[in-house]
């Protein structure tokens, strides 16, 4: 997604950005509801299309709120039922599934792929599961099911960013942080061609049924036709919602936000995995030093006061408040952000089938969560900017 200068007020962003790396200690308050003049005042604003947005507290799920419209020529509303794409949210999920098998013996997360996979790596030549261009570099028998949830494998997002197209490795292996949806891909082939899973159907056995999320799978299914949100781009430009048949891990994923409000409470309570599984999953593993997210090879370094860190499928930072960690996902029409706070276990979680939502982001959170010190400008390029 190309990344542009919003028209947020320079006077919000300052606030914001102080408050991002302010020291001192603020009483909690509970996470609320905010009032719908709020919100709508704020979509306004950044004329935003289509908004919906829930809360967790104590690890429960708050009030679920829709705003705006699915299909904006036809005036057809978002609901709480309406399916919207989650993107890089299915990571998440998705990294929740690998961690029950962990907790099962049925996966090491340290275990190196020539443990893992009944082929070498570089054997395995169908797309989306081609490694072909690895059989020259022995460094992919070092990778981990760890790494890859980390982003720590040294891929590009995606091969087709590369000039060539091509796969590659570009560092050592667990060396250091680069967000990476090849590395989701890896993840899924050892699920089926190691442990002989379908991963669709383990997700919805294992991570959506346990929720009650019935209206979220990561294959399209016909029922989701009736109630289905189109997206709008940053210009205003509208994108018919994409049916993805084929389940790709690193985000096929659709849901609704009382799906997701489920799912994230869920996550949050630790539901179906072990305490020390829960631990891992927002413990920071591999420090992340860039200044941004995207680029995600750039060799920019940054200290972040934060902490900041790859968990297992989520980003952990440090809040005055303590640990906390976040998950975004997005692409030219899409915008969603999940924020967790351990303390109360206090969440807040945002899809949108309008980009332009992104920009609301920081100062919905604020007042809904209180001030925090989630790192913006690393997961918005654009924050801060005047």
């Amino acid at each position: 997604m190309k990344t542009r200068t919003p028209n947020a007020p320079a006077r919000l962003a300052l606030c914001l950005l102080a408050g991002l790396l302010a020291a001192c200690a603020a009483p909690q308050r509970p996470a609320r509801s905010l009032a719908d003049s709020e919100i709508q005042r704020v979509m306004r604003r950044e004329q935003v299309q289509g908004l919906a947005m829930a809360t967790i507290d104590n690890g429960k799920v708050g009030k679920v709120r829709v705003f705006g419209q699915r299909n904006v020529a036809l005036g057809l509303p978002l609901t709480p039922d309406t399916i919207m794409y989650g993107a890089s949210l299915t990571k998440t999920a998705v990294a929740y599934l690998v961690l029950q098998l962990a907790d099962e013996g049925k996966l090491d997360l340290d275990a190196p792929l020539t443990r893992l996979l009944p082929k070498p790596l570089p054997f395995y030549r169908e797309r989306p599961f081609d490694y072909a261009d690895l059989a020259d570099d022995p460094r992919w028998k070092s990778i981990t099911p760890r790494m890859l949830l980390t982003h720590g494998v040294g891929f590009a997002n995606f091969r087709w960013l590369e000039p060539d197209e091509r796969l590659r490795i570009h560092f050592e292996p667990g060396s250091r942080y680069a967000y990476s949806g090849e590395g989701y891909y890896l993840l899924q082939l050892i699920l089926e061609r190691g442990l002989g899973l379908d991963v669709g159907d383990e997700m919805r056995k294992r991570v959506f049924e346990r929720f009650g999320m019935q209206r979220t799978s990561l294959r399209w299914r016909p029922e989701f036709a009736d109630n289905v949100a189109d997206g709008y781009a940053f210009d205003g430009s509208v994108q018919a919602h994409e049916r993805r048949y084929r389940v790709r891990a690193a985000g096929s994923m659709d849901t609704t936000i009382a799906d997701q409000a489920r799912l994230w409470a869920g996550i949050v309570r630790g539901e179906g995995l072990s305490a020390d599984s829960r631990a891992a999953l927002v413990k920071g593993w591999l420090p992340i030093v860039s200044a941004r997210q995207f680029p995600t090879l750039a060799p920019q370094q940054a200290r972040w006061p934060q902490g900041l860190a790859a968990g297992l499928g989520v980003v952990a930072f440090q809040d005055r408040s303590g640990p906390a960690w976040f998950k975004g996902g997005h692409d030219e029409w899409t915008a969603n952000l999940v924020l967790c706070l351990e303390r109360g276990q206090r969440c807040v979680i945002f899809l949108a089938n309008d980009v332009r939502a992104e920009q609301l982001y920081p100062e919905l959170a604020r007042l809904a969560l209180g001030e925090t010190d989630m790192p913006w400008s690393w997961e918005y390029s654009w924050f801060g900017q005047l």
